[in-house]
């Protein structure tokens, strides 16, 4: 199953009553990663008050996880919607950041909402994706002779060996896309009755 996720990192300015609205679009698939994101953003604009986020992992047609945060800002009016722009989008493993520096002008809970609405739209918009293809990972425990035909499969599936320890047989980490999972597993069970017949 692939799905759209962004490409790069984009960043997108938007003004309003002379409050600054800066928003960085950026690929995450975990809660280390987007924290990491959100640190870079911080350092690069230590001197702003609020950095409100929120991110979506996974398929965007069924997340793994969501969360969000108004760091300051009154309760619902900026992690919130930053949240729902990116629920009415079609991308996964995206991470959301809007920086906002107060220009004196207050904007009031709504003003905010629709200026934090309209800074992630922006930054969206300019955001550029790929397609995501989730990856699961099968150990695969196979006598030495067979481990060239497992990469063969591996590679046919568009997957990828992770890793490969050798013992007494091989142990192979094998990455697969998850629709290619059933197809390759019925194909290593061929191997393994031809196995089993060969030993009888």
């Amino acid at each position: 199953m692939t799905y759209p996720v962004p490409a790069k990192q984009v960043e997108t300015l938007y003004e309003i009553k002379k409050s600054k609205f800066i928003a960085c679009a950026g690929f995450a698939n975990s809660r280390e990663s987007a924290m990491a994101l959100l640190d870079s953003v911080k350092q690069q604009y230590p001197d702003a008050r609020h950095h409100c986020w929120a991110y979506v992992f996974g398929n965007p047609s069924s997340p793994t996880s969501a969360a969000m945060a108004d760091d300051g800002e009154p309760s619902g009016t900026a992690g919130k919607p930053i949240l729902n722009v990116l629920q009415h989008k079609d991308i996964g493993d995206i991470m959301v950041i809007v920086t906002r520096y107060f220009g004196g002008i207050k904007l009031g809970a709504g003003g905010l909402v629709r200026a934090y609405s309209a800074a992630a739209q922006q930054a969206i918009d300019a955001l550029e994706v790929r397609q995501e293809v989730r990856l699961e990972t099968l150990n695969v425990d196979i006598d030495f002779k067979h481990e060239q035909l497992v990469r063969h499969l591996a590679e046919q599936a568009q997957g990828q060996i992770g890793s490969c320890d050798y013992t007494s047989s091989v142990l192979m980490a094998v990455k697969l896309p998850e629709n290619a999972v059933d197809n390759f597993k019925q194909q290593l069970a061929a191997i393994a009755f031809s196995i089993n017949e060969c030993e009888i």
